[in-house]
């Protein structure tokens, strides 16, 4: 095969790159590929996602009986085995309680021992305790029925115990008591004084406004001058010595009529003496709206959670 020969003057139009500029261009090669690589290995990145709007669920009319309900069971259940509301109605208690006294009872802690609650602390009740119970004779309402009161009191003497005033000063086992701090002191009335400050010297059989069962039961608890209490019985006192209807004109108050213990003071409001005691709606009603009236500024405020001993 015939051998073309370049002319002597020929140059050739391809020129050999010196070595140094060749290498240079291989780490701009080397940067793309690895920028390429890295874009293909990186995962795209996604916007975030919105947070899914929360539905509002409206409650259905079951559901609001339903929580109304157990509201109220709990409410009873408070109210019936372990607290009580007690609103005071007359002045036999005063100065430690008054009229329109809202008080919050405890009905545990002297109640009968439960096995149910092993871990509740009972006890019996003891002399100067202000007691809450139902009274152990009837009194009429307005149509003449029988009804029982709740009625708080001071705790003179427990089973056992041996009673009797003279001029006035309570006297139990033969130690003379101390009047209640708080308690009033105003002169009874003439008709009443001998039979309150000498009990049971005179027998409730002479004064007209003790009931007929005690004026018979009594004389059979004086030992010596003095008043015994019996087994299961306890003598209740209100703190205003001369102006209280109490064991000395109905008797002992059983073991099972003990209600509880107050604790303490909720609220007290202004109220005329007998004041809960008026029959009628109507009376209610009026009664209702001048509290609603006067609530800041016939509230006894000083009184508020007062404790009560």
């Amino acid at each position: 095969m015939p051998v073309i020969e370049k002319p002597s003057g020929f140059k050739s139009q391809y020129r050999r790159r010196p070595a140094g500029r060749q290498n240079q261009f291989l780490p701009r090669l080397e940067a793309q590929k690895s920028d390429r690589m890295t874009k293909k290995n990186t995962p795209t990145q996604q916007p975030p996602a919105a947070d899914p709007v929360e539905k509002k669920v409206e409650e259905t009319p079951y559901e609001a009986v339903a929580s109304i309900c157990s509201v109220l069971v709990v409410g009873l259940f408070i109210l019936t085995f372990l607290g009580q509301n007690f609103v005071i109605p007359s002045g036999s208690m005063e100065n430690t309680l008054l009229v329109g006294d809202h008080l919050l009872v405890d009905r545990i802690t002297l109640a009968p021992p439960a096995k149910w609650m092993p871990l509740v602390h009972y006890r019996e009740p003891k002399n100067g305790d202000i007691i809450v119970f139902v009274k152990p004779v009837p009194d009429p309402d307005a149509q003449g029925n029988p009804q029982y009161l709740y009625l708080v009191k001071r705790l003179i003497g427990i089973p056992g115990d041996h009673i009797r005033l003279r001029n006035g000063i309570v006297y139990v086992n033969g130690v003379a008591q101390a009047l209640p701090k708080h308690g009033l002191d105003n002169p009874a009335m003439p008709s009443e004084q001998v039979f309150l400050d000498e009990f049971p010297s005179i027998p409730p059989a002479m004064n007209p406004s003790a009931t007929e069962a005690w004026a018979v039961e009594a004389p059979s608890h004086i030992v010596d001058g003095e008043l015994v209490v019996p087994p299961g019985k306890y003598f209740m006192m209100g703190d205003h010595r001369h102006d209280s209807l109490d064991s000395r004109y109905w008797g002992f108050v059983p073991r099972e009529n003990i209600v509880g213990r107050p604790l303490f003071n909720y609220w007290s409001f202004k109220t005329p003496e007998n004041q809960y005691e008026e029959p009628g709606l109507a009376n209610k009603i009026s009664w209702m709206g001048h509290v609603a009236m006067h609530f800041f500024t016939e509230t006894r405020w000083k009184r508020t959670f007062k404790l009560i001993r």
